[in-house]
Formats: structure tokens, C-alpha cells, sequence
């Protein structure tokens, strides 16, 4: 076995499963690959179903995780709305090739209400629409970015040639 494959190990699988009594498939030069429900590719989660929740999970997880890094200039009072938008607006990116169903549009507005609330400062409890608060940050809702992005995709994918 090659230096290479031993050492290989790769951190973004997760829950092996047990395909006709195997649990690894040998692609040859004595390397194995192990079968698993879900995996990490290229930043985005892959799973043998091939719907899109567990790519929304792990992108909610890693929008959380640099949000809170954010925090400090995203819920800075001496900071414009419009900049805090702005600057939030910038890190949604990934989504082009989701294959979503409304469960995942759902799952992912609920999530960046959450963070739009935090920007502005504001409670759930104040009951202000989600709408007056998108307006103030100057960000459009997430199911539209969403939409856009994917129909951007598919315009370039339209545009590529047969020999590309």
C-alpha cells in the first residue's frame, strides 16, 4: 500500500454503513474507500440519498460559526444597518447546486432570521416582520437568494460548451 493511502483518512465521513456485508470498496492499487451515509466535499456535505439536508445542516452549522465570529462588527451599534447587511449579504454563497425542498428553505430562513434579528438588535418577543427587518439591513429574504443563485448556475451550466 502507498504512503499516501495509509495515511489518508478522511475526517468529513461520517456514519459508516454496511453495503452486502462489506463496510469499504477497494478501488485498486490497494486502496480502500470506505462506504459511508454522508461525506464532505469540497466544503459541501454529500449524502447517498442525495438530498440536500445534510448540506443544510453543516452550512447552517459553518453560517453560526463565522456569524459569531462577525459578531462583534455585525451587532456594533456605531455600525450601519446597511453595513451590517452588507457585509452579512457577502457570506452567502454555496447553495448554487442544492437540490432543496421547502423543508430546507424553511430550515435556512429560520436560521438567518435569527442572525437578522441579532443584527438589529431585536427580541423575537417584539414581533417586528421579518420583512421590516431585511429592509433595515437592506438584504433580500434568503429564499430569493437562494433562487438566484441557483438560476445563475444554471445559466452558466447553459452557456457551457459540449467540449468544456
Amino acid at each position: 500500500m502507498s504512503k499516501v493511502a495509509k495515511s489518508f483518512v478522511c475526517s468529513g465521513s461520517l456514519n459508516p454503513v454496511t453495503s452486502a456485508g462489506r463496510t469499504s470498496v477497494d478501488i485498486g492499487a490497494s486502496a480502500k474507500l470506505q462506504l459511508v451515509h454522508k461525506f464532505c466535499y469540497l466544503g459541501d456535505m454529500l449524502s447517498v440519498d442525495g438530498d440536500a439536508d445534510a448540506a443544510v445542516e453543516a452550512r447552517i452549522r459553518i453560517g453560526w460559526n463565522k456569524f459569531r465570529q462577525l459578531v462583534p462588527l455585525l451587532a456594533n451599534k456605531d455600525v450601519s444597518l446597511i453595513m451590517r447587511g452588507r457585509l452579512y449579504s457577502s457570506c452567502v454563497h454555496g447553495s448554487e447546486t442544492w437540490p432543496v425542498r421547502k423543508e430546507n428553505v424553511v430550515t435556512v430562513q429560520r436560521a438567518e432570521m435569527r442572525m437578522v434579528r441579532w443584527m438589529c438588535g431585536v427580541k423575537l418577543k417584539d414581533r417586528l416582520p421579518s420583512k421590516e427587518l431585511r429592509e433595515r439591513l437592506g438584504i433580500d429574504d434568503i429564499a430569493l437568494v437562494l433562487q438566484q443563485n441557483r438560476l445563475r448556475w444554471y445559466g452558466h451550466v447553459l452557456q457551457k460548451e459540449d467540449g468544456d
